[in-house]
């Protein structure tokens, strides 16, 4: 029997290989990863982050998971609206990028738990938390319905899962959208992070993360209800929510 594949950007590779890919992926980019999000959105994910944040309505006293958290943008926003009765979860699998995020929030001067795990097997109570999201992750993961069972499994009923991640651009864009992509992107990598082959995975695992649709569909063939989403940057981004009722 042949083992399974799956795809890491355009190229099909074993799938046990491909966690260890994007770790690499992220280990290389983690000292640039703030600044190059800055570059190569114009400052716009720090506007889509907002739109999560207030889409969330976080309020005193929740618990909240920050799955592929990263550089903590979206930890440190939910953790100024929890207050001290609250809790929110840092968490990544990517030691680097945790590290990242962890040194964020000490310089914030907060104390939030961190934690380095795959959202694949989250290691949190079922039934835990009030809000669990995850920004600009999804698409790397091997199994994405695994990850998003998972995340449904840790909320309370009653609970949300917001997910931020990049889609599929209004179709009049696309040919100038890839250029962007598949020639300004690996360039800013090099000039910028030293990377070309790290931002030319990035162009190509958008092209391979499934539509607007297809992951609302996904979100509700996991039990999640009441799913909608929300179109950003003409679709090149969407936010998507879904409940556990």
């Amino acid at each position: 029997m042949s083992e399974k594949t799956t795809h890491f950007g355009f190229e099909q590779v074993p799938e046990h290989e491909k966690a260890a890919r994007v770790r690499g992926v992220f280990a290389s980019v983690a000292r640039k990863y703030d600044v190059m999000n800055d570059l190569m959105s114009l400052g716009m994910h720090r506007l889509w982050k907002a739109f999560t944040v207030e889409l969330a309505n976080v309020r005193p006293g929740e618990r909240v998971l920050d799955v592929a958290g990263g550089t903590a943008d979206l930890s440190l926003a939910f953790a100024r609206r929890t207050g001290p009765q609250g809790q929110v979860w840092l968490t990544d699998i990517n030691h680097d990028m945790l590290g990242v995020g962890r040194d964020r929030v000490l310089d914030k001067g907060l104390a939030l738990p961190v934690a380095q795990c795959d959202a694949e097997k989250l290691p949190f109570p079922d039934k835990h938390f009030d809000l669990v999201t995850i920004a600009f992750g999804l698409r790397n993961m091997t199994h994405k319905e695994v990850a998003l069972a998972e995340m449904r499994r840790v909320l309370k009923p009653g609970g949300r899962l917001l997910v931020l991640e990049f889609s599929r651009i209004w179709k009049p864009l696309a040919k100038p959208y890839d250029v962007y992509s598949f020639k300004v992107l690996p360039w800013l990598g090099k000039k910028v992070a030293n990377d070309s082959a790290s931002y030319q995975y990035l162009a190509e695992s958008i092209r391979m993360h499934p539509d607007q649709p297809t992951l609302a569909r996904m979100m509700e063939g996991v039990g999640l209800k009441r799913v909608e989403y929300f179109k950003l940057a003409a679709g090149a981004v969407a936010l998507h929510r879904g409940y556990r009722l």
